[in-house]
């Protein structure tokens, strides 16, 4: 595992990123630490979903500098950025007949030999990350017969079981109920500071984000506004974001 000295996994140095002529960052110089969930927020069609693939190498279309544990993307080997770094894309992948168990233990896919046999330590990380999602005793039923928010928590289980220092989610409570919403952030949060992680998750969940994460991410074109939940609620941009029209 890899690990900067001052806890700033995730770093942006003059940051851009855009679709063609339009920019929808510009100029971003911030950073997200470990111990830390940060909610990734702003309107629909701002970026949230283009900065998260950004910072997990899928794409490499932007200006300035994204640093991953200390690490640039840009000159990080693919084997580098995948033990630092796991990403929970959003939606549902139909996936047949395979049980969660030998889901999460693709997590592990960075550490097995060449034909992926997993050894004591890979099998323990896998019961490991399954307890911690609270699916220990999921793991031989089929993926396909699991609920949307069961689904989530073994996708989630799959990115842990990879040990990464940093942990990206797109939208992970898109589909499921308010309750399931609410569990699955409380889950985020106890991992991040329980497993000292770096996660950050986009949401529209406004009022679930400022009562369960550390930081705020919010995107205000060109901007990015991120800092502790308070000093952001408390500066206004919020409202000023939200209450103006598109």
């Amino acid at each position: 595992m890899i690990m900067s000295d001052d806890n700033r996994l995730i770093q942006f140095k003059d940051f851009g990123i855009g679709f063609g002529s339009r920019r929808l960052l510009s100029d971003v110089n911030t950073s997200m630490c470990g111990s830390t969930l940060t909610a990734l927020i702003g309107r629909n069609g701002t970026g949230k979903s283009t900065l998260l693939r950004a910072i997990a190498g899928l794409n490499t279309n932007y200006q300035g500098v994204i640093e991953v544990c200390g690490r640039d993307l840009h000159k990080a080997s693919p084997a580098l950025v995948a033990r630092s770094l796991s990403f929970v894309s959003t939606g549902r992948q139909r996936i047949a007949a395979m049980r969660c168990r030998d889901i999460v233990a693709m997590g592990r896919a960075p550490y097995t030999n060449w034909i992926g046999r997993l050894s004591a330590a890979d099998n323990e990380a896998v019961d490991t990350a399954l307890a911690d999602v609270g699916m220990a005793e999921y793991g031989m039923r089929d993926i396909d017969t699991l609920s949307d928010g069961e689904y989530q928590r073994i996708m989630i289980a799959r990115a842990l079981a990879q040990d990464t220092p940093v942990l990206l989610l797109d939208e992970p409570t898109s589909f499921l109920d308010i309750p399931n919403r609410y569990a699955l952030c409380k889950l985020l949060a106890d991992l991040a500071h329980r497993r000292n992680k770096c996660v950050l998750f986009s949401t529209h969940e406004l009022d679930i984000a400022v009562k369960l994460a550390d930081a705020l991410a919010l995107i205000n074109p060109p901007h990015l506004e991120n800092g502790p939940v308070q000093a952001i609620t408390e500066s206004g941009v919020i409202e000023r974001l939200f209450a103006c029209p598109v």
